[in-house]
């Protein structure tokens, strides 16, 4: 299934590239029918209201700033509509500071800005949702601020060649979600990271089911999963390869390795499997713990030389 989507993601990508530069209007606002040749003036259209941005097929050098209201951001067909490049306010493709977004079908990629943290999406406020979507080639897939009030939720996702840890700035992710209430990725992909973690996270409460975190080709990359600083939750049906080429091979998950903020001891981590690639001999943690806090684990799958958790 996730091999699927992320082969149909790739495939609509192609055929977007040799579509629509010369559609004039390509951002339609579903409730009025009336089209924009940007998505900032779409989104702008909908104001503090509610609405949806339909866009077609196409790779587009834009980017644009959601200001209020719930807004959806769809594909058309997704995986055909490409934000390629172009940073809002040195930051994102979008940057979303409204009451609720929401993003389908969308492919983010080639996001660079100078403080290291060029994003797909940077998330500022409200809640999120994240959908068939396909994030690389950049700093950052999605970078947050904190509201601890609001959720993110992901799913049927691929973030890849994400991350960096160089230029001496501080280290970019593939997801990196701040203090916000909650974050729930399922049946999403991660790999190819070239730096820094997989997922980062700083909210108390997690789900995190049903991914795929494939590091045999990630390039100095970190964990697979960083509680930054301890979570409630789920993390299960994961299947996660640990890469030769590693910044830190010591653990596939941390838990409050930069101080503990939150409880963990109903965190639950099970029916996951863990590995390295074929061929690979070494020592790691399946579950790094910088808490005295009683974490739940097991049972799961792991290769041999895999330590089921250490006390750090």
């Amino acid at each position: 299934m996730r091999l699927f989507s992320t082969i149909l993601l790739l495939s609509a990508a192609v055929t977007a590239t040799a579509l629509a530069q010369g559609v004039t209007s390509p951002f339609t606002v579903a409730e009025s029918g009336r089209s924009y040749a940007t998505l900032g003036d779409a989104i702008k259209a909908i104001g503090n209201g509610r609405g949806t941005v339909l866009v077609a097929p196409g790779s587009y050098a834009q980017c644009a700033v959601q200001q209020g209201g719930d807004v959806t951001i769809r594909a058309q067909k997704p995986g055909t509509a490409i934000l390629d490049g172009v940073a809002c306010e040195q930051k994102a493709a979008l940057v979303l500071r409204g009451r609720s977004s929401t993003v389908d079908g969308l492919i983010f990629q080639n996001l660079r800005v100078p403080d290291g943290n060029g994003a797909g999406i940077r998330l500022e406020s409200g809640n999120l949702t994240v959908s068939n979507s396909l994030f690389r080639n950049s700093e950052e897939g999605i970078l947050t601020g904190d509201a601890p009030g609001n959720s993110i939720s992901i799913d049927k996702s691929t973030f890849r060649r994400l991350g960096r840890c160089d230029r001496d700035l501080a280290c970019a992710h593939g997801i990196y979600v701040g203090r916000y209430g909650s974050l729930t990725v399922t049946r999403s992909r991660f790999d190819q990271g070239d730096g820094g973690h997989y997922l980062k996270t700083r909210t108390p409460r997690v789900t995190i089911t049903d991914n795929s975190f494939d590091d045999s080709a990630g390039r100095l990359t970190n964990y697979m999963i960083d509680l930054s600083n301890g979570a409630s939750g789920t993390i299960s049906g994961n299947e996660m390869v640990q890469g030769r080429d590693k910044d830190n091979y010591s653990a596939f998950i941390t838990v409050a390795p930069e101080g503990r903020e939150q409880d963990s001891a109903n965190l639950s981590i099970v029916n996951n499997r863990a590995s390295f690639v074929p061929g690979l001999q070494r020592n790691s943690s399946f579950v790094a713990n910088f808490t005295g806090d009683a974490v739940k684990i097991g049972p799961n799958r792991l290769a041999g030389g895999i330590k089921i958790t250490d006390r750090r």
